[in-house]
């Protein structure tokens, strides 16, 4: 059985959000295929995730045995993000462009999910490379929508999108490899034209693509 983690992360209700209907899109064409599979959802938008603090800080970075019982308090939530992370075999990402980033709400959950001794271990003694992750195996679609166009690398407005990069540079706290990393985007969305139109409708039909490449290689 497979274990699916839907995060949508636009502020935006159904009706509105083409990320939230991407994500939809694919649950929908997963499920349909494999009913039997589990599914963990998240909310980031309309149940958000506190940004991290000095007190989240410090807990963290405290080793557990260590910990007081406020610190163990303050971590409650990033362990349940983490483990619904950890117990994911997929994670299902709406993550719409926001002034060439993400949203607030998907940076706060970054931030509670990349954490030293639960997604990585840090050891001096590896030299330059520190950081090992300790989550693998696991495969990230991200699935975006940006308002105007040419994201992608090589593209007109390549040095402005800090959304892919920044989720690429991360991915390897939720156990994500590069060539398991996908991304399908909505372009165009403020132009409102016929090239939007047909952005939605590729992005629509990669999606369902993207399902059947990804249950073939189960």
């Amino acid at each position: 059985m497979t274990t699916l983690l839907q995060l949508d992360a636009s502020a935006q209700p159904l009706e509105r959000s083409h990320t939230r209907r991407l994500v939809r899109g694919f649950l929908d064409a997963w499920r349909a295929r494999r009913p039997q599979d589990e599914l963990i959802t998240r909310d980031l938008s309309r149940d958000p995730v506190p940004p991290i603090d000095t007190a989240w800080i410090a807990a963290a970075f405290t080793p557990a045995e260590a910990r007081t019982p406020a610190m163990h308090e303050r971590l409650v939530l990033s362990d349940r993000l983490i483990d619904e992370v950890a117990a994911a075999d997929v994670i299902v990402m709406g993550a719409p462009m926001y002034n060439y980033g993400m949203p607030a709400a998907l940076k706060a959950w970054v931030d509670q999910t990349a954490r030293i001794g639960r997604t990585f271990s840090f050891d001096l003694a590896r030299g330059d490379v520190p950081i090992e992750p300790m989550l693998h195996g696991k495969v990230l679609v991200v699935l975006s929508s940006r308002g105007e166009f040419g994201f992608a690398p090589g593209g007109p407005r390549a040095h402005l999108n800090a959304l892919d990069p920044h989720l690429a540079a991360c991915a390897h706290y939720w156990g994500v490899a590069p060539p398991d990393h996908h991304t399908v985007a909505i372009e165009y969305q403020e132009f409102k034209d016929h090239r939007h139109d047909t952005s939605v409708a590729q992005a629509h039909a990669d999606v369902l693509a993207l399902v059947a490449r990804l249950m073939a290689a189960r």
